[in-house]
């Protein structure tokens, strides 16, 4: 039990890790493929402060 804990925390830190910094140039790419109504209010703020009003 106590292993799979350890392996889970593991396998969420290397996930959560390889995601783009937000307002990175490729945070920003991601987020202009995806589909606009995906977006969370904090996605829509961080992409017009970061990639649009530079």
């Amino acid at each position: 039990m106590r292993k799979t804990i350890i392996a889970l925390s593991v396998l969420l830190g290397l996930v959560t890790g390889c995601a783009p910094e937000v307002g990175s140039p490729e945070w920003c790419k991601k987020m202009k493929t995806k589909p606009n109504g995906e977006w969370t209010m904090n996605e829509a703020k961080d992409y017009a402060s970061h990639c649009l009003f530079k």
